[in-house]
Formats: C-alpha cells, sequence, structure tokens
C-alpha cells in the first residue's frame, strides 16, 4: 500500500494536518515562528478481514460523531458568548476541535467509511447544549466543556485500551492520532476547570445529565 506524506504543523497550541504538497505548506513556515513536521504514513492499516474492517469502520464512525458534536458545542456557546470576555477562549478550544473533525472527514473519505446517518440530530442537538449551557453564563458553558471532554477522553481511552491489547504495532499511527487527540479533550477539560466549571449552580446534576446524553450518542453512533 504506498504511504502519502503528510505533514503536521505546529504553531504555538495549535496543530493542523497536512497531506504535503507544493502549494499548501503554511506561510508561517517561512517565517520561523513554526514548525512542520512530516513523515510518510497511513492512518489505517489495510483490513485483513471483515471483521477488522467493521471494527475500525465502527471506531472511526463514533470518533468522527464525537469530534463533530463537540464543534456543534463550541458553535452554540460562541453563538451567545462570542463577544464576551470568553468568547477567545472558547474559540481557541473550537479551533482545535475543527482540525480533529478536519483530520476524520480526511480518514473516512480515504477508507470509504460512511460517518453516523445521526449527524443531521447531533447537528442540532450539538448547538442547541453549547447555545443552553452558555446562556447560565461563562461558567455554564465551562460545565458543558468539562462534562463532554470529560466523556470523549474517556471514550479516548477505552478505544486505545482495545488497540493496544489487539496489536499496538499494526495500530501504530491510529493509536498516535487518538492519543494526541485524547489529551487535547483533557487540555479542554482542565481549561474548563480553572475557570469555574463547578461554580455553576447544580453543576453535578447538570454535568451528569451531559454525560449521560454523551454515553447515548456515542452508543447510537456506533451502531447507525
Amino acid at each position: 500500500m504506498q504511504r502519502a506524506t503528510h505533514c503536521v504543523f505546529r504553531h504555538g497550541s495549535v496543530r493542523a494536518f497536512y497531506p504535503l504538497s507544493a502549494g499548501n505548506v503554511p506561510a508561517a513556515i517561512n517565517r520561523g515562528n513554526s514548525s512542520l513536521l512530516c513523515r510518510k504514513y497511513t492512518v489505517l492499516p489495510p483490513p485483513r478481514d471483515k471483521e477488522e474492517k467493521a471494527m475500525l469502520d465502527s471506531m472511526l464512525r463514533v470518533d468522527h460523531a464525537g469530534e463533530y458534536g463537540a464543534n456543534r458545542i463550541y458553535a452554540g456557546q460562541m453563538a451567545v458568548l462570542g463577544r464576551t470576555q470568553s468568547g477567545p477562549l472558547i474559540q481557541n478550544m473550537w479551533d482545535q476541535e475543527k482540525m480533529h473533525l478536519q483530520k476524520f472527514n480526511e480518514i473516512l473519505g480515504e477508507n470509504r467509511v460512511r460517518p453516523t446517518l445521526l449527524l443531521p440530530l447531533w447537528n442540532v442537538a450539538g448547538f442547541l447544549l453549547g447555545a443552553s449551557t452558555a446562556l447560565l453564563g461563562k461558567e455554564g458553558a465551562m460545565a458543558c466543556t468539562v462534562a463532554v471532554e470529560e466523556s470523549i477522553s474517556e471514550h479516548y481511552n477505552s478505544q486505545i485500551r482495545a488497540l493496544m491489547e489487539a496489536d499496538p504495532e499494526r495500530y501504530t499511527e491510529l493509536l498516535q492520532l487518538i492519543k494526541e487527540f485524547r489529551d487535547d479533550e483533557l487540555e479542554h477539560h482542565d481549561t474548563g476547570l480553572e475557570h469555574d466549571a463547578e461554580s455553576v449552580p447544580g453543576y453535578l446534576l447538570l454535568k451528569t445529565v451531559i454525560q449521560a446524553g454523551c454515553k447515548a450518542a456515542i452508543y447510537m453512533s456506533q451502531r447507525i
């Protein structure tokens, strides 16, 4: 299987994934204040059988759905809080989620994996969740971020364990990608706590309800 050259553009805490070609190297590289790390790789190995293909398809489908939902949540938060002092903080986390979604869009296309049929539902539900919690103020938005990012990072951890138990060498690139995205989600989780998530009235109840919804969304997106 031919391996294409892919690169990771790094500028501070911001990352973006690029297939390397003549015209798409970020201009910041030429100014010397960013870096571009490249290597030849494919994220997924060719599936050995139908069972492995189904397993990987389900894994990628739910990961794509999770990143899609997270993008819609941050969009809802920005619709309410975008012009407040919290706007830049939320935008920074949203920018990272956009990069995650961009990468999963690429992987699904390259490997002919269809996304979940529930994306229209997650489109609306994610935006409403983000906007409604943001209406509680910055603390409500941060509480939502803590609940969602904790759920996503725990889900990524379960995938990491499954891939490590199956064949860590075979899934090296996929493991690296999931670990990197997991670390970003944990960073967002910690950011939410640092910005008064726990001070919103009814924090524990709100967190429990949101995480129950996340678990249901994960279950359905794996199967539909």
